[in-house]
C-alpha cells in the first residue's frame, strides 16, 4: 500500500467524477460556508466559539455521508441518483453528527495537549465515518473499530492526509495573503466554499485507504 499509489488512484477518481461530486456536494458546501459567514457576522468576537462547530454539524454530515455513499456505489460500478444519496445521508445524520461531534471534541482536546495527541487522534479516528456509513456501526463502535483498523498503518495514513491537507493549507494562506481581512462577503464565501470543497479529496483518499486495509465483502470490479 504505497501512499503515492493511493494518492494517484484517488486523484484519478476525483478528476474523473468531479462533475458528479460537485453536483452532489457543492450546494451543501456553499450552504455551510454561507451559514458560517452569517454566524461570524452576527456574533461578537468573544462569543461562544462552539457556535461555528454547531453550524458545521448541521451540514457537514449530510454532504460527507452522501460522498461516502457515492464513493462506495461508484467502486461497485453503480450510478445512484443524487437525491437518493442525499436521502440516505439524511437518514444517517443523527448518528453521523454525533460521531463528528465526538471526533471534533477529542481532536481539539488532543491538539490543545501539545498538538501531537490531536494528530494521533485525527489519524486513528479517520475511518470512523466510513464504518458508520458503510457498516452501519454506532458512533462509539465506529470509533473503537477505527482505532483497531489503523494499527500498523499510522504513518501511511498520516502521510496521505498531510499530502492532501498541506497544499490546501498553503493555498488557503496564499489566498488570505492576496485577499486579507476584512474580505468582501462574496469573495469570502467563494474562498471558504472552494477550500471546503477541495478538502473533500481527503475523503476520497481515506476511502481508498479504508478499502485497501479492510475491504467490504462481495466487492467486484472496483473502480477506486
Amino acid at each position: 500500500m504505497n501512499p503515492l499509489d493511493v494518492l494517484r488512484d484517488s486523484l484519478y477518481f476525483f478528476k474523473r467524477n468531479l462533475g458528479q461530486i460537485a453536483q452532489l456536494c457543492l450546494p451543501l458546501v456553499i450552504l455551510e460556508a454561507l451559514l458560517q459567514q452569517v454566524v461570524d457576522h452576527s456574533t461578537e468576537p468573544d462569543s461562544f466559539p462552539g457556535i461555528s462547530v454547531i453550524v458545521g454539524l448541521l451540514v457537514y454530515p449530510l454532504y460527507t455521508a452522501a460522498l461516502i455513499l457515492f464513493l462506495d456505489a461508484r467502486s461497485r460500478g453503480e450510478s445512484p441518483r443524487n437525491r437518493d444519496l442525499l436521502a440516505m445521508a439524511a437518514s444517517l445524520w443523527p448518528r453521523f453528527a454525533l460521531l463528528t461531534a465526538l471526533n471534533t471534541v477529542l481532536i481539539l482536546l488532543g491538539l490543545s495537549l501539545y498538538f501531537l495527541p490531536g494528530i494521533y487522534l485525527m489519524v486513528t479516528l479517520a475511518f470512523g465515518e466510513y464504518l458508520l456509513v458503510l457498516r452501519g456501526m454506532a458512533p462509539l463502535a465506529a470509533m473503537k473499530e477505527s482505532l483497531r483498523m489503523t494499527q500498523g498503518h499510522f504513518l501511511r495514513i498520516l502521510l496521505c492526509i498531510l499530502c492532501v491537507m498541506g497544499p490546501l493549507w498553503l493555498l488557503k494562506g496564499a489566498t488570505l495573503a492576496v485577499y486579507p481581512e476584512p474580505q468582501n462577503p462574496v469573495i469570502s464565501l467563494l474562498i471558504d466554499s472552494a477550500h471546503s470543497f477541495l478538502q473533500l479529496f481527503t475523503s476520497v483518499v481515506l476511502f481508498r485507504l479504508f478499502m485497501l486495509i479492510n475491504p467490504l465483502p462481495e466487492r467486484n470490479g472496483s473502480s477506486l
